[in-house]
């Protein structure tokens, strides 16, 4: 086969076709990569039970953390590359994939020893439920000597995005997940190691996708012939983390606030966590479409903007509207006919009605206003695929200071649903801010390469 059948031509070919074709192995390769959350939580809720299932909840929100700044290294760094590729300038694309890889491993592997250093206190901090406090330092621990595969694995994904080609990221994680679950089961269900099973089926499966993704990029690249190149570029890393160190600010600060969320949750108990973990579960799978489309956008921007065709970017922001509609109409009835059953997938038998409540509650409301969080998050690509990171990175921020605040002033008074009453808050004012930046056009002058 043709290797540059491989990647999706966003620079020439109908805007909406491409984006389409692009984006839909992103949105079936991230559901993908959700089941390796929803299999613990689904696996050690009905073989363990209802504490099992409330201390891997528990560790999300800090696990949340590492994945958002491995999402946002990820991120950062392909949209210089993308840039370069849709400039067709192969030799600094090269040089850009060199020196992120080799910069980001460094960093995963002092974030993995960080981590393994405090994981306890951010437990006591976040006034993690008693019953439930050893399982998530177990789960927590072995998660963090899988973080430097967890790095490497998404920001290798990232750079398959970069040049077009989101169908091999999409195998890996049908893979990488069929073996996740695999694990699981023969771990959990078979063997018995409970909560620690889990955590070491996802170090494994993410350690053997990451070195295969690892090896077929090598393969790959060599296909974009450019002579010799710099392996690491001291000037590229300063370009990438003009990007990079914003993206990765925003998400782990985002993930920090959901951390902060979490230890309002976890005041409420067991069964409310629980309920909660279960939800988000779904939540986060319900979301998917709509973050893939947001890449997507960044991915269609940054390669139109290196190649001098600006006003491509306006007609991939609509069209990624039109898909994200059509898409959340049908998750939106989906969830108000079946959430009882959704959230029964990860809730067994004898888990309580309060934790069956508070997850059908999430999930319902929710629903409601998944159409302004892909608003916000389309906006989010043109900016970050142009390199406009200051009002990115502020309308985030923002939004997440609201969802913070509105969860500590009001959950004493209504209760755990005032976590989920403060989303399409933030949520829309974060748009607000980006679509003001959108429409001034100010964002077209943001070319971050020379």
């Amino acid at each position: 086969m043709d290797k540059k059948a491989v990647s999706v031509d966003m620079i020439n070919s109908n805007a909406g076709h491409s984006l389409l074709v692009f984006v839909i192995p992103m949105i079936i390769g991230n559901i993908f990569q959700q089941f390796y959350n929803m299999t613990d939580s689904a696996v050690v809720g009905h073989f363990v039970g209802e504490e099992a299932l409330a201390a891997v909840g528990a560790s999300y929100a800090v696990t949340n953390i590492f994945i958002a700044l491995a999402n946002g290294a990820g991120i950062g760094c392909s949209v210089i590359i993308s840039q370069y590729f849709g400039a067709r300038d192969f030799k600094r694309m090269k040089s850009a994939v060199s020196t992120a890889l080799l910069t980001i491993f460094a960093m995963s592997v002092v974030l993995a020893a960080a981590g393994a250093v405090v994981n306890e206190r951010i437990l006591y901090f976040i006034n993690t439920p008693e019953n439930v406090f050893k399982g998530a330092c177990d789960y927590l621990r072995i998660y963090f000597y899988g973080l430097p595969f967890l790095f490497m694995y998404n920001v290798l994904s990232s750079v398959f995005n970069s040049i077009g080609d989101s169908r091999t990221p999409l195998l890996l994680l049908i893979f990488s997940s069929v073996l996740n679950i695999f694990l699981d089961i023969v771990f959990v269900a078979k063997f018995g190691f409970g909560i620690k099973g889990v955590a070491y089926a996802t170090l494994i499966a993410q350690g053997i996708s990451a070195v295969i993704s690892f090896v077929i990029l090598l393969k790959r690249i060599r296909f974009y012939r450019a002579g010799n190149y710099n392996k690491y570029d001291a000037t590229l890393l300063k370009t990438m983390s003009v990007v990079a160190f914003p993206t990765m600010l925003q998400q782990s600060i985002v993930s920090v606030g959901s951390l902060l969320v979490q230890s309002v949750i976890n005041g409420f108990g067991t069964s409310v966590l629980a309920g909660y973990t279960a939800a988000t579960r779904v939540h986060f799978i319900c979301i998917v479409p709509v973050l893939a489309l947001g890449n997507a956008t960044a991915t269609f921007t940054a390669q139109n903007i290196g190649a001098g065709k600006t006003e491509r970017v306006s007609l991939g922001y609509r069209a990624g509207i039109k898909i994200m509609g059509v898409i959340y109409v049908f998750v939106w009835i989906l969830l108000m006919v079946f959430s009882k059953d959704v959230v029964s997938v990860f809730l067994g038998d004898t888990s309580s009605k309060a934790a069956y409540e508070t997850g059908i509650s999430y999930l319902r409301f929710i629903s409601f206003f998944y159409f302004i969080f892909g608003l916000k998050s389309i906006t989010d690509g043109v900016l970050k695929g142009s390199g406009d990171m200051k009002i990115f990175t502020g309308a985030n921020l923002i939004n997440l200071s609201i969802r913070v605040v509105f969860s500590y002033v009001f959950a004493p008074f209504i209760g755990a649903c005032a976590v989920w009453y403060a989303m399409p808050i933030g949520w829309f004012v974060n748009f607000a801010i980006d679509f003001i930046r959108y429409i001034n056009g100010k964002w077209k002058t943001n070319r971050v390469i020379d």
